[in-house]
């Protein structure tokens, strides 16, 4: 099944069709910088060039940075407050004239790791976390996921965990990667004593940096890199979009 995933994010918007049963991209990805301000209409119109982009007429799934609920985004944390209580199915839908299903971001990049990267064939209990301008979080058991975690928004030192401990924070304060990798230890630590999940799968651009401060990493669970990087959230998205009914598309 041929799907477009979109990954919207908070720098840039990026999508590519997907064959959802391999998991593999079919085209180089386009990415078009999120518009200042990240408001529904602008957005909108992002997600419709992008379908423009690849001439598509079929299903299109969407990892959106907010917890979402039947379509409807609930938070804006890094977007727009207008987001909140707007449909995002139906805004999509509207834009780009194609069947669309819209998950949180860290949902959908998890989706991907558990079907086709790091999580595969895992049971227990897996946290993946995607680190970029926030952090992101995707909880699964037995391979089900637990939608809208947002633990990224867990307090710590009086603020949300993100704050302190995305890399958005490391490079607003230019600090090390070790420096940082104190801050998100005690991250991790405060998830491992909340959950104790069986496995971290750590997402993200840090993912690739890995080696820069894995031993500085204190907690006790397994913990791996993602395998799909910065294709996870795309890749996750047009899964999420399966179950949409199927229009022929222009990729084949």
């Amino acid at each position: 099944m041929h799907i477009l995933g979109v990954d919207i994010g908070g720098s840039g918007i990026k999508g590519s069709p997907v064959d959802t049963e391999s998991g593999r991209m079919l085209a180089e990805r386009f990415r078009i910088p999120t518009p200042e301000g990240a408001k529904p209409s602008d957005v909108a119109g992002i997600v419709a060039e992008v379908a423009r982009h690849f001439e598509w007429q079929g299903p299109i799934g969407a990892g959106f940075p907010a917890v979402i609920q039947g379509g409807i985004a609930r938070t804006a944390a890094n977007v727009d407050a207008s987001w909140i209580g707007t449909n995002a199915e139906e805004l999509f839908s509207t834009a780009t004239g194609c069947p669309v299903r819209v998950l949180n971001d860290a949902d959908v990049a998890g989706i991907a790791e558990m079907r086709f990267g790091a999580g595969r064939d895992r049971q227990g209990v897996v946290f993946i976390v995607t680190v970029g301008t926030g952090l992101g979080t995707a909880l699964f058991t037995d391979g089900v996921l637990v939608p809208n975690t947002e633990l990224g928004h867990i307090e710590m030192d009086g603020q949300d965990a993100e704050w302190q401990a995305s890399d958005g924070a490391r490079q607003r304060e230019s600090l090390k990667w070790r420096d940082w990798a104190t801050r998100f230890d005690r991250y991790l630590n405060k998830i491992q004593a909340l959950f104790w999940p069986d496995l971290f799968i750590i997402g993200g651009g840090v993912s690739k940096r890995m080696s820069k401060f894995v031993d500085v990493l204190t907690v006790k669970t397994e913990l791996v890199p993602a395998q799909l990087r910065n294709r996870a959230g795309i890749i996750g998205a047009a899964v999420a979009a399966e179950a949409l009914e199927v229009q022929p598309s222009t990729v084949s």
